[in-house]
């Protein structure tokens, strides 16, 4: 069976989930326009996750992906906690914040039982993992539904553990990716590669089939990632700017600009390795750097500064994740930009 017919799709495209720019509007569209849309959750509570599930369930009978992250929380260090707040002092004195009132909270929560107890009820088609998988029992507990399971790899050792733990298919992601690398096995960055190098790789590694993301943007890359053995592929960036999208003013201010063109992985605004555009806190303490706390530890003490920032008209401190290739963000409708990416198909 095809992916797409295990998938219940027409177009071998999917939508990759992308939280804190888009909720159920985005996915019903994607979804409608006869490929994959998904739902981020990693920044949902479970009452949220209902109420944007209800809505898609409403708005489309069409199949939705249903995305989170499998992170193992951190035990807070706090001296680490120190230095962070230390680097970010003065930018907290400029907008007349106080760093020793940083609010709690992690800002991303794990897969788990309390989460998948919410799902259940809407029996997704489709369900994805980020950062590897969950414990084996929630996975079990989605299959037993009918859920297609699907996760990240970034690196080959990736792709043949997550099929030897169950996935369905292989997401295989490039390191022109936007966002969150899905590494799990390694925190070495020089294992990234690119996803012409990384697909054929994963594709010949693995028995399930493999849907290519990073860097695809329009049908010629669409083309190009089938020739070399995806099953599919996985677009985010292109969606940005979509009406669909949460994506703010700022953010899609940036992203039709040319500072589009330049972006990096950041471990600045989470704790963890995100590809975004290039801002004034990643040029001047990082982009990776060792001040920054576990993921997603880094996100609490971010907030207020952002928010700051962003009300005076600024993105200096604003999470800008887009991948390497933002030639296609166009504010046109996402059905539009799925229709676009699929016309090189016969």
């Amino acid at each position: 069976m095809s992916l797409t017919r295990q998938l219940g799709m027409q177009l071998p495209i999917l939508q990759a989930p992308m939280a804190g720019v888009q909720g159920s509007e985005l996915a019903v569209a994607v979804s409608e326009a006869a490929g994959l849309g998904a739902l981020p959750c990693a920044m949902l509570t479970p009452e949220a996750m209902s109420e944007e599930l209800q809505r898609m369930r409403g708005a489309t009978a069409r199949p939705i992906n249903v995305n989170f992250f499998c992170h193992v929380p951190p035990v807070p260090d706090e001296a680490r906690l120190a230095r962070w707040h230390r680097a970010l002092a003065p930018y907290y004195a400029e907008y007349g914040l106080d760093i020793n009132n940083v609010p709690a909270g992690a800002g991303r929560r794990p897969f788990d039982h309390q989460a998948c107890d919410a799902l259940e009820p809407f029996r997704p088609e489709v369900v994805s993992f980020h950062f590897g998988l969950p414990e084996p029992a929630l996975v079990e507990r989605v299959k037993g539904w009918g859920a297609v399971v699907l996760s990240s790899a970034t690196t080959v050792e990736e792709a043949r553990w997550l099929e030897a733990h169950g996935v369905d298919a292989v997401i295989a992601q490039g390191v022109e990716a936007g966002g969150h690398r899905g590494m799990f096995l390694s925190e070495d960055i020089t294992t990234q590669v690119g996803t012409f190098a990384l697909l054929p790789q994963v594709v010949e590694a693995v028995s399930v089939p493999v849907i290519a993301a990073g860097g695809i943007a329009d049908a010629r890359g669409v083309t190009a990632a089938l020739a070399l053995g995806a099953s599919a592929v996985q677009v985010g960036t292109a969606f940005l700017c979509c009406p669909e999208a949460t994506t703010s003013t700022l953010h899609r201010r940036v992203l039709l600009s040319e500072a589009a063109r330049h972006t990096a992985l950041t471990n600045l605004y989470t704790g963890r390795p995100a590809r975004g555009i290039i801002t004034r806190l990643m040029r001047e303490l990082g982009p990776l750097s060792d001040v920054a706390p576990s993921f997603p530890l880094a996100t609490a003490a971010i907030a207020p500064l952002r928010s700051a920032a962003e009300a005076a008209g600024s993105a200096d401190f604003s999470p800008l994740w887009a991948g390497q290739n933002a030639s296609a963000c166009r504010e046109v409708p996402a059905g539009e930009v799925v229709r676009a990416l699929a016309s090189g198909l016969r």
